[in-house]
């Protein structure tokens, strides 16, 4: 299967990757730089320099944001809460937890620390910029001023109380102590974040109206994404609840559909995919779990080399991206899918390929169980 992520490097023990929708808001911040702002405020440039200062700034950015996101991780790690690793998508980066927070003061001080390490970083720029005497390039001081700014910003961004922002994840903790009930919390929370969305894409639709299409892009696209985000939240909430103590092996189809490796990619498709109508498989050579084959990886493969190329040629080998153990808890079989960008993984055991678990039929749980409770 085609996996969006790449990793970048790992930090503090934890695993930092992007996902390439992070190209998006690399090339919107580049772009709103060298083609506004930097031309604006340094007209004496030539064009390059501008796209070189945007870049600059845009490499900053995400320096900033894993930065930024490191701080929850570390806070994480104190209170025992397990990160997944840290992962830069298109609208910023997020430290994955693997469950959620043991108490409303572990959540609070988590969710803190990111603005908090934000405006270290622009307290820290901006002292720097400072002290930048006359004999500095523009250039330089242009981009260290702009990343100052760009991290304040971010933290006080950030503390809007909208879930799932810090600071909607701060109103979450306030409201778990009041309500004594995560669920309330979250539930409440999260119709902040939904609220608050709207307003950020009226102010993006009015920007637009003005006239002023790049800010109208930016608040249009940040109100979809926070929006969508908060819905989003909840339900993996409410899914990680269910699942808590619940075994993977409960879940799995207990009879997977095992391809030999040895098998050509049309065999594939006309022995398995067009039989069992599914998009993943688990490959086995001799009797032994290989990897999984997905209908991403056939879709690569030219329609002329189909009838040579094997299946072990094509698959994507054993990791902990695409298999977990039948005793694992559920829940981190949704953790391990929401890390990796995937709907399914193959459940082994020994080497052995035991089942499939999908995302599909832990929804199914999920929605059987919120229409019996109410």
């Amino acid at each position: 299967m085609w996996n969006k992520r790449t990793d970048l490097f790992r930090l503090a023990g934890f695993q930092v990757s992007m996902d390439l929708s992070w190209l998006v808001i690399a090339f919107l911040v580049t772009w709103t730089l060298a083609a506004g702002v930097f031309p604006n405020q340094y007209p004496e440039l030539r064009t390059g320099v501008y796209w070189m200062m945007g870049i600059a700034c845009a490499v900053g950015l995400l320096l900033s944001i894993v930065f930024h996101e490191l701080s929850h991780s570390l806070v994480a790690r104190r209170f025992g809460m397990p990160i997944g690793g840290i992962t830069l998508f298109v609208f910023g980066g997020i430290a994955q937890m693997e469950s959620e927070p043991p108490s409303p003061k572990a959540e609070a001080l988590m969710a803190l620390a990111g603005p908090a390490s934000s405006i270290l970083i622009g307290g820290a720029l901006y002292g720097i910029h400072a002290l930048l005497g006359s004999g500095v390039p523009v250039t330089i001081r242009g981009v260290v001023n702009y990343l100052a700014l760009i991290n304040l910003a971010l933290a006080a961004f950030n503390l809007v109380p909208a879930f799932p922002l810090d600071g909607g994840r701060v109103l979450r903790a306030g409201l778990w102590a009041w309500k004594k009930s995560m669920r309330k919390a979250t539930r409440l929370a999260s119709n902040v974040g939904r609220y608050f969305s709207y307003v950020l894409i009226a102010m993006g639709m009015l920007a637009l109206l003005g006239g002023n299409f790049i800010a109208g892009i930016w608040w249009g696209l940040i109100g979809l994404f926070l929006g969508g985000a908060a819905r989003s939240a909840y339900r993996q909430m409410l899914l990680r609840r269910e699942l808590e103590g619940e075994l993977v092996r409960d879940f799995m189809e207990d009879r997977p559909i095992n391809v030999p490796s040895t098998a050509t990619v049309e065999e594939l498709l006309q022995g398995y995919v067009y039989r069992y109508y599914k998009k993943m498989f688990p490959v086995v050579e001799n009797g032994k779990l290989l990897g999984c084959v997905t209908t991403e990886e056939i879709k690569k493969v030219p329609m002329e080399r189909r009838d040579s190329l094997t299946v072990g040629e094509i698959t994507q080998r054993c990791s902990e991206a695409n298999t977990i153990g039948p005793d694992e808890d559920a829940t981190k079989a949704l953790s391990r899918m929401s890390g990796s960008g995937v709907s399914r993984l193959v459940v082994e055991k020994d080497g052995v390929p035991v089942g499939v678990i999908t995302l599909k039929d832990l929804l199914q749980l999920l929605a059987l169980k919120v229409d019996l409770e109410e």
